[in-house]
Formats: structure tokens, C-alpha cells, sequence
């Protein structure tokens, strides 16, 4: 079983693979809460690395989606942010060491997880579509049809990785119309992470509106559909939920001590830089190694270096990433009853406000009711 870290195109390419997830994340949420620009970046890159060199595998670390969408809509102070990451970690912490990680892992179905996997795919490439293609108008959408193209003729070439000929093609535009180098040049300096410590009173508001909000994600994408993808590409490794769970703790318990937000693994990340070439621990520590440099160098320029990934690639990387994401379901197919709860489990997670813990206790309810599942599978298809 080779774990050996490898650091090539493929590698560098697969880098990419989840950055038109975190990026735009990352810059809103800085800006809702006013974080400091230089801790969030290189804590952000530090736990990548942390995570590549303890897995050796693209197992990736996003920022956490439900806890980002509420602190953007309704601009949350940065210390209950922080303080809710501390909680998060501790939760998490107890889940995994006491066992009930792996009692849901036993409980919830394969055709649930593939449905919740569904579900985040259309998620994200509504995301794509809706917010990140259009974003530069005509230009954009230019430049969007130039960047699918070029992944479509690419992805898979060893000799021209697709996602970083993407990303030099949206480099190239940033340079052109977008960048402005005196403003760049002018903020470049050293920088480092801030110490923080939360106060209880930012550890209860954190858990309160931030943390109890992102458990049920976190359970059904983070660890569960997580563990199936790494199982799904890396059989031989027999990781399990606790793993997981440990290391989603290890990484909250650190970074809000250094002004990092709080992160998590998750499955599309995952698939994300598989996609796109990622193979070993490589493609994670490249791409931690990335923010790492823009936090230390050019962290009081962010506003600026934002523009040298233009939102219509990052749009298109991350359809490529819920396109494979949504592929996934093709293991349940030829099941009825996996099928039609895996399709039902996707439209609920996609479709409504906390949809991904509803559609996880509908489908497993679904999944274990004695009922002929292929009754409701031939009505969907008369229809």
C-alpha cells in the first residue's frame, strides 16, 4: 500500500480542484466579520498541510458551509466565528471518542449518503450558475466557455493538467482587465497569525447560532459521505468515521487559537481534487502551501489578490466538482429502492433550509420502513 506523497503536475493540478469552494467563502466571510485577512489565509493553509500529511490523500479541509452562509447573511462578530469553531471542536471531539460517530456510520445507508453527495452536487452547481459564472458579465461568461472547454479537452491529460490550465487561463484574464500591480506591490509586507483566546460568553454564542446550525452537515457530508468517497477511491485504507471525527476536532481546536475559521473535511473537496489529478497528500499540501504564501506576503493586499481568480473559473471548477459529485449516485442505479431514496435524499438536501439533516432522517426512515420502495420508484417513472 504506498502512501508515498507526491508532488507533480497531477498533484498541482489537483490543487485547484476545490478552490471555487473555499475561495469565495473565505473572502465573504473576512469581509462579514471583519477578520484578520493574514491568520485566516495561513491558518487555512497550515491545517491543509496538517491534514495532507496525516492522511496522505487528497483529504481536504473547507471552511464550514452552514457556520459561512450565517455569518455572511447576518455579518456575525468574527469572535463568536471563532468561538464557534472551539465548540464545534469539542462536539466533535466527543462524538468521536465516545463512539457515536461510528453508531451512525452503522445506522445511515449507503443510498442516504449518495443522495446527500446528490444533493451537494446540485447544490454547488446551482451555486456555479447562479452566483460565480455571471459575475463578470459578457466577459465572464467568455471566459467561463473558454475555461469548460479547455477542462473538457483536458481533464485526465497527465501531460496538461486541466485545472491549472484553467486557472493560468483565469490568471491571464486577472492580468489583463482585473489586477491592479501598484496596488499590490504597494501592500506587500510579512505577515503573521494573530493569538486569540474565545471567552465563554463567544464559545456560547458561537455554539448557539453557529455550531448547532452546522452539526447535521457536518455528520452527513464532513464524516459520512466523506468516509465513502475515501473508501470509493481508496479502498485499501479502511479509514473509518473516528478518524475523521478526530482530526474535523484537531483542526478546531487549533485554529481559532491563531484567528483561523473553523473548518472541516468534506466529500466534494474530496472529489474535487481527485477530479482533477490529485492522487496522494501532495495535492492538499500544494494548495495549503498557496494560502500560506498569500497570507504571509501579501495578506494586506487580499482585496486585490482576490481578482487573480476571476469567479467565472472558480464557477466552472466548482461545476466540474458537483458534476462528479452528482456521478457518484451511479453506484445505486440499478437498486429501485437505493435509487428513488437517493434521488429523494438529493432534491430534499438541495431544495430546503436544512435540508441535509432532513434528508437524512427521511431517507433512513425510508430505507428501514417494511415497504415495496419499487412501488414508489415505477410511480416516479410513469410520471
Amino acid at each position: 500500500m504506498n502512501r508515498t506523497i507526491k508532488f507533480n503536475k497531477q498533484e498541482l493540478s489537483g490543487a485547484f480542484g476545490d478552490i471555487g469552494t473555499d475561495f469565495p467563502l473565505i473572502v465573504a466571510m473576512i469581509l462579514a466579520a471583519g477578520l484578520h485577512t493574514p491568520s485566516v489565509l495561513i491558518m487555512f493553509g497550515v491545517l491543509q498541510i496538517i491534514t495532507g500529511m496525516i492522511y496522505r490523500m487528497p483529504m481536504p479541509v473547507q471552511p464550514l458551509k452552514a457556520m459561512a452562509t450565517l455569518v455572511i447573511a447576518q455579518e456575525i462578530a468574527g469572535n463568536v466565528l471563532l468561538g464557534a469553531g472551539l465548540a464545534i471542536g469539542v462536539v466533535m471531539l466527543l462524538l468521536s471518542l465516545t463512539g457515536a460517530l461510528g453508531k451512525l456510520a452503522d445506522i445511515i445507508p449507503k443510498a442516504v449518503i449518495r443522495g446527500i453527495q446528490l444533493g451537494l452536487g446540485i447544490s454547488l452547481s446551482m451555486l456555479a450558475f447562479k452566483k460565480y459564472i455571471p459575475a463578470d458579465g459578457n466577459a465572464g461568461y467568455v471566459l467561463a466557455f473558454a475555461v469548460f472547454v479547455v477542462i473538457v479537452v483536458f481533464i485526465g491529460n497527465h501531460k496538461y493538467p486541466a485545472a491549472l490550465l484553467a486557472v493560468l487561463l483565469g490568471v491571464v484574464y486577472a492580468f489583463i482587465f482585473k489586477v491592479d500591480f501598484q496596488a499590490i506591490a504597494a501592500d506587500v509586507g510579512l505577515n503573521l497569525p494573530v493569538f486569540f483566546v474565545p471567552t465563554i460568553e463567544d464559545v456560547t454564542k458561537g455554539f448557539l447560532l453557529l455550531a448547532l446550525p452546522q452539526i447535521p452537515l457536518s455528520l452527513g457530508n464532513s464524516i459520512l459521505a466523506t468516509r465513502q468517497v475515501a473508501e470509493d477511491l481508496y479502498p485499501e485504507r479502511k479509514l473509518t468515521v473516528r478518524k475523521i471525527g478526530l482530526t474535523y476536532s484537531l483542526l478546531n481546536l487549533i485554529a481559532p487559537f491563531f484567528s483561523g475559521i473553523p473548518c472541516c473535511h468534506g466529500s466534494g473537496g474530496m472529489v474535487g481534487h481527485y477530479t482533477f489529478g490529485g492522487r496522494t497528500g501532495g495535492s492538499v499540501i500544494i494548495y495549503g502551501l498557496l494560502f500560506i504564501a498569500l497570507g504571509v506576503f501579501f495578506g494586506d493586499s487580499f482585496k486585490d489578490i482576490v481578482q487573480v481568480f476571476p469567479l467565472p473559473v472558480l464557477g466552472v471548477i466548482l461545476l466540474f466538482e458537483g458534476l462528479a459529485l452528482m456521478l457518484l449516485v451511479r453506484d445505486v442505479v440499478h437498486e429501485p429502492k437505493d435509487f428513488t431514496i437517493a434521488l429523494l435524499v438529493g432534491i430534499i438536501a438541495a431544495g430546503l433550509p436544512y435540508g441535509f439533516i432532513i434528508s437524512m432522517v427521511v431517507g433512513s426512515v425510508l430505507y428501514y420502513l417494511p415497504l415495496k420502495m419499487e412501488v414508489l420508484h415505477d410511480l416516479i417513472k410513469k410520471k
